[in-house]
């Protein structure tokens, strides 16, 4: 367990200062640089979820059969997180890593031979363990990785991981388009390739779990320092109503922004905007995160998480809901400048928040359940904002915008007060809560 004490108010920036963009990529150990490494790596090969209805319409299966099939490799996902979270907690971090790296290698290369539509049951069920096993990776990764760095560092270290992934997934796209020339058989085996690379790298340079010291022969078998069970654990979690307010807030943003990729397409289609349109407000936005992420971060690392998180969620809903008028491409993307910016400041202090308020031996099962709710938000958000633009048209926009203020406010409720590092009975400490310097445990 580890305590401390980070500035929340603007007012109090010069008492505690947060550590610079350079000062955390030198401080970053090896184990720290491997995960980092990895992530780009498997975001940069993470060819399956992209290319799966090409790859299955291509090989004669039907759109609407290709279309199931990405569904299932999201509902895996959703199901991947959760057990990543439990089997961080049971077996290791590290292990987890290890093992959801090798099998989900050797699941992508086997896809690679069941795209014809003869194939379709057994290639649902590799899909489906597939999504499971890729998706156990990120749980146990995002509690290595707050382990690793004081607390004061973790947002900004979360940001870089961000970034991390974001360049993974402008060049993987690159990558898969000259193996494409090739074959499809070339473009999964290499996803396996390196896939099980970074499984080998990982086991190598991740740190091995640190042994419980041994438990005295008088002492009380149900002491604190046992780790708690994966029944126990969650039912804490399910208790934890701060915790479950931040996972609807968590599913809300997940799903208002997949409307970026579900319903600004349609509504540019609509009015008669070509792709190279939408194609630009892609670019616009990659290029945005992966220019200043960083430096957006460094200031609100700062701030109090409600107002990061809070105020990063609102500003993506108004992005959203300036989508509705049709005033040409100067709103369009100022709109996606805005949602952008949003996604920024809220993005790493909302990832980062599980690890940083779960239970003793429950981090991974809380870093597991965030990633669920967020996979489930994406895997909800096309179907619905499809269905509601055929439905109310542009008002969508409007309607996403009301309920990110609610996803804000569900943030606000579940960051407001974290679990303080003092007593408020003593003096010291009432004079520490009066002036808003709150210390954030890990449990």
């Amino acid at each position: 367990m580890s305590t401390s004490v980070a500035s929340v108010a603007g007012e109090d920036e010069g008492e505690v200062r947060a550590p610079g963009i350079i000062t955390i990529l030198r401080g970053t150990g090896p184990s720290v640089r491997c995960l980092l490494v990895c992530a780009f790596v498997n975001q940069a090969g993470a060819f399956v979820q992209a290319f799966l209805v090409l790859f299955l319409v291509d090989h004669g299966v039907g759109a609407g059969r290709a279309g199931l099939a990405l569904a299932a490799y999201g509902l895996g996902a959703v199901f991947g997180a959760l057990m990543g979270g439990a089997l961080a907690d049971r077996i290791g971090q590290r292990a987890t890593i290890v093992l959801s790296l090798a099998c989900s290698a050797w699941l992508t290369v086997l896809l690679g031979f069941l795209g014809s539509p003869a194939d379709y049951p057994a290639l649902i069920a590799v899909v489906i363990a597939n999504g499971a096993i890729a998706q156990t990776y990120r749980p146990a990764a995002m509690a290595m990785l707050a382990g690793l760095v004081p607390d004061d560092r973790v947002v900004m270290t979360w940001s870089v991981y961000r970034i991390a992934l974001n360049l993974g997934a402008v060049i993987g796209p690159l990558f898969a388009a000259l193996l494409l020339t090739v074959s499809w058989n070339l473009l999964f085996c290499v996803d396996g390739f390196t896939t099980l690379v970074c499984a080998v790298v990982a086991l190598r340079f991740l740190p091995a779990p640190v042994p419980a010291p041994a438990r005295a022969v008088d002492e009380d078998p149900s002491s604190p320092e046992e780790p708690p069970s994966t029944g126990s654990a969650y039912r804490a979690l399910v208790r934890d109503r701060r915790f479950l307010l931040y996972l609807l807030a968590m599913f809300v943003s997940a799903l208002i922004y997949m409307q970026y990729f579900s319903v600004l397409p349609l509504k540019l289609r609509a009015e008669s905007d070509s792709s190279a349109v939408y194609s630009a407000v892609l670019a616009l936005s990659a290029a945005l995160v992966i220019t200043s992420e960083l430096f957006v971060t460094r200031r609100v690392q700062r701030w109090r998480t409600t107002h990061a998180a809070g105020g990063g969620i609102v500003l993506l809903a108004v992005g959203l809901a300036a989508y509705g008028p049709s005033a040409g491409l100067v709103l369009l993307f100022a709109a996606t400048a805005v949602g952008v910016l949003g996604q920024m400041m809220s993005g790493p202090t909302m990832f980062a928040h599980p690890t940083r308020v779960a239970p003793p031996g429950a981090g991974g099962r809380y870093a597991g359940a965030a990633h669920a709710m967020f996979g489930l938000g994406c895997a909800a958000g096309p179907f619905a904002g499809v269905l509601l633009w055929h439905r109310i048209g542009a008002s969508v926009w409007t309607l996403c915008g009301a309920v990110g203020l609610l996803a804000a406010l569900a943030a606000v409720g579940a960051m407001a007060s974290g679990r303080p590092s003092f007593e408020i009975g003593k003096p010291w400490a009432r004079m520490r809560h009066r002036y808003r310097i709150r210390g954030v445990l890990n449990d």
